[in-house]
């Protein structure tokens, strides 16, 4: 696709954003999160809920004290635990089938991105009962709006407890792409940190990094506001500080309270500002191989900020710079490779790989073609990519 053309489409996309009704969701924090939302829900006078979750999350019993709270407030709940780590449409389908043959009134997401996808695509559906999910596909297809909608992160990574965005799998084709609709955007976000405590460390780990993409795809884009490249150093200062704490001490309830802060700041930034060509790649791993998304930004994102190389400079020193890795009077290149240094050794400390295993030489070209077709004209990158800058990022990662 023509580059020109593609900085004129991202121009005009920016402009469009200025005129559209954004909105955040109104946040529910702390430890009786669970008795104000369901309170909330009784002054809304919801009283027959679907909640998207996983089977992993059940097993652990993290959703016991928001069913109890329900069923003390009279709130009667429609189970739906079968989302998969990389939702797919009929992941999506099922949970429509029980939404409507239980007459649910409302949407709780309990979970990861996953299970918060899921939840949006479910809400579209609802929305759009005679729209496929590959209909929804891209920019503003849904156009109408959701069943109320709640999203409980029980990670500090995705931010799509902020997002426009459901990112769905095509089992079929293998794709992995985005639904992008103002009205995805969840009424209610509940960031209780107490919920992450009991993560994997792999999990922390990689869901943390995938917050940083987010912030970090945002800042160094070409549609940034003021808010979101606030909102994106802010997210990387606080990740910076706080993802290592977390991994290493996963008890401690004030580094979790501000990655969850982090995961939220890092998806208003990039749900206003776009992410890149991190996530183009990432998402083909997803749709082709189950990659989890994190792990697959986390491996991906140091080697696109090396292969930008003086696009990203600039931007990636005042990062640097924020986050004091430097003095202010470095120069721009040796910030910039201060901060990419510092992403490496933060991955190393969090025991992620540098590489990704199981990738095949004969499923590249059409994890190329998915990547272009994501990326391109949409995402506002420092630097658009072609095929060949695709393959290299492949064979760079590949194990």
């Amino acid at each position: 696709m023509n580059k020109f053309f593609c900085r004129v489409y991202q121009k005009v996309m920016y402009v469009a954003t200025f005129f559209l009704p954004w909105r955040q969701p109104q946040i529910i924090k702390g430890t009786d999160s669970m008795e104000q939302l369901a309170d909330l829900l009784n002054e809304k006078a919801l009283k027959k809920v679907l909640v998207v979750t996983d089977a992993g999350l059940l097993k652990l019993g993290l959703l016991e004290n928001m069913l109890t709270k329900f069923k003390e407030k009279e709130i009667e709940v429609a189970l739906f635990d079968k989302t998969v780590a990389n939702p797919t449409i009929n992941n999506i389908e099922d949970a429509v089938e029980l939404y409507n043959t239980e007459n649910c009134q409302a949407i709780i997401a309990f979970g990861g991105g996953s299970p918060i996808d899921c939840a949006k695509g479910v809400g579209a559906r609802i929305a759009r009962p005679n729209k496929t999910i590959p209909k929804m596909r891209g920019l503003l297809k849904v156009g109408k709006k959701l069943p109320f909608l709640v999203a409980i992160p029980t990670t500090a990574g995705t931010g799509s407890e902020t997002t426009l965005a459901a990112v769905v799998t095509n089992s079929d084709t293998h794709e992995k792409y985005a639904i992008n609709d103002l009205h995805l955007i969840p009424q209610v976000a509940v960031l209780d940190p107490s919920l992450t405590v009991s993560l994997p460390k792999h999990i922390t780990s990689t869901t943390g990094i995938d917050a940083l993409t987010h912030a970090i795809e945002a800042y160094i884009g070409k549609s940034n506001t003021s808010k979101t490249k606030e909102d994106a150093k802010n997210a990387t200062a606080l990740i910076f500080e706080n993802l290592l704490i977390a991994y290493k001490q996963p008890d401690n309830i004030e580094a979790r309270q501000n990655m969850q802060e982090a995961a939220y700041l890092a998806g208003a930034a990039f749900t206003r500002a776009y992410v890149g060509n991190v996530h183009a790649i990432a998402h083909t791993l997803g749709g082709f191989y189950g990659v989890p998304h994190g792990l697959a930004n986390a491996v991906i994102l140091p080697y696109v900020l090396e292969y930008y190389g003086e696009s990203v400079y600039k931007k990636l020193a005042e990062l640097a710079k924020y986050i004091n890795l430097c003095s202010e009077e470095e120069d721009n290149k040796t910030a910039a490779i201060k901060f990419i240094n510092a992403v490496k050794e933060l991955n190393k400390q969090l025991e992620i790989p540098d590489k990704i295993d199981g990738i095949k030489d004969e499923d590249i070209p059409n994890m190329i073609k998915n990547a272009l077709r994501e990326a391109n004209p949409l995402y506002p990158v420092p630097r658009i990519f072609d095929a060949k800058d695709f393959e290299n990022i492949y064979y760079m990662i590949k194990k």
